[in-house]
């Protein structure tokens, strides 16, 4: 991998890259101008600093340069064509954030923020040690059966995908970590709260905690409305910057722990893989990276993708192999499989359980396979042992 330090600026705003990069270059350039020309297999590759763009931004920006590019006009929307996100960024500083600074204190004043959730790591990282990015990783795809039930349960309950997958992740981390019943994690958060903010291009989406203070004699529909509840209190206060989350709290960053534990719901629009310009169409493309980069200890990040025939949805795990083995990752993918199936399999042969009834504490981890080999341990009376006894 070759990274070069100068396509990025921040000092001098230079945010934005664009190349083209020829799937073949003639040998005679002169050659029908092959070489002025995009053509079938080429790629037109287009890159922005974090710092100034961010998912939800993808679309806005490929909207904005299709109609520019096949109109020769500037997208004007009536009201707010003058908004840019430096405008967002004043309003920020200007705004009364008392009530969110009450909010947050309230929400975290009682949690140990330097203790970090029990997890079954291999390895355990002494305040001294050097982080490195490399990555244990484990990815699960589900059918379309599985897929469609998620989606069922969260139509029928009125949760978005994001609360649904957020309340598994719960429930799974409550089995895991032996009935831990106060968990705090980290989320992605659009941070889109205002309709003037929708079609603004900017790094707006923010790192905030989610702490849930579950009872383990909850159902998982209690839970689902819990962290429904929980969620759109969070909404109301999605502004307030994390490091001034931090500072009310007088705690140093560097030892919080559930910023190293993160969830993320990513939904791909059924529009976000094609774009035309001016009659040529173009299909985004995956660069396949040569090893995956582990940037917090443990992230779960759920993928729907409707555009698919089948395993619409799937869940990434992404751990650091400072602390996990790749088998072990693995292992905890499997068990949180095993989880989805017990709520939303169909097959007779998965115990699933009544989300109306049934506590939480009785969502099993232990793989139907490991059950299988417990039960069939028989211990065999040898044929070398013998009854002897004697009277005292």
């Amino acid at each position: 991998t070759t990274i070069d330090p100068n396509l990025f600026d921040l000092s001098t705003g230079h945010v934005f890259h664009a190349e083209i990069l020829k799937y073949q270059i003639p040998f005679n350039e002169n050659e029908n101008n092959s070489n002025e020309f995009i053509t079938n297999s080429d790629v037109l590759l287009i890159g922005f600093h974090h710092a100034a763009f961010d998912r939800a931004s993808r679309s806005i920006f490929f909207n904005d340069l299709c109609f520019a590019y096949n109109t020769n006009a500037i997208l004007e929307e009536d009201g707010d064509e003058s908004l840019q996100y430096i405008d967002y960024s004043i309003h920020e500083r200007l705004i009364d954030m008392s009530t969110s600074r009450e909010f947050w204190y309230s929400e975290l004043e009682e949690y140990n923020l330097e203790s970090p959730l029990s997890l079954p790591a291999d390895r355990h990282r002494l305040p001294n040690d050097t982080r490195s990015s490399s990555a244990s990783v484990t990815q699960v795809s589900f059918d379309n059966e599985i897929s469609q039930s998620f989606l069922d349960y969260a139509s029928i309950h009125h949760v978005t995908p994001f609360q649904l997958g957020l309340t598994i992740l719960y429930a799974f981390l409550f089995k895991l970590t032996h009935g831990d019943d106060d968990l705090c994690i980290s989320c992605l958060n659009a941070n889109r709260y205002r309709n003037e903010l929708q079609n603004l291009i900017g790094m707006f989406v923010s790192t905030l905690p989610y702490r849930a203070q579950l009872s383990s004699h909850w159902s998982f529909d209690d839970l689902v409305k819990y962290v429904r509840a929980k969620c759109f209190s969070i909404l109301e206060h999605s502004h307030y910057p994390l490091q001034h989350i931090l500072a009310g709290l007088h705690v140093n960053q560097s030892n919080i722990s559930f910023l190293e534990t993160m969830y993320d719901f990513i939904t791909i629009s059924s529009h976000s893989d094609e774009l035309s310009l001016d009659g040529a169409s173009f299909k985004q493309v995956s660069l396949e990276q040569s090893f995956e980069v582990a940037k917090f200890d443990f992230m779960l990040t759920f993928i729907y993708n409707p555009l698919l025939e089948n395993n619409r949805l799937s869940f990434h795990l992404t751990c650091s192999h400072d602390l996990f083995d790749e088998i072990t990752v693995r292992n905890i993918g499997r068990r949180l499989e095993y989880c989805f199936q017990q709520l939303f399999s169909s097959n007779q042969t998965i115990n699933r359980i009544d989300t109306c009834v049934t506590s939480i504490s009785k969502i099993g981890l232990i793989l139907p396979e490991e059950t299988q080999e417990m039960e069939d341990i028989i211990f065999c009376r040898q044929s070398h042992v013998i009854n002897e006894g004697m009277f005292i």
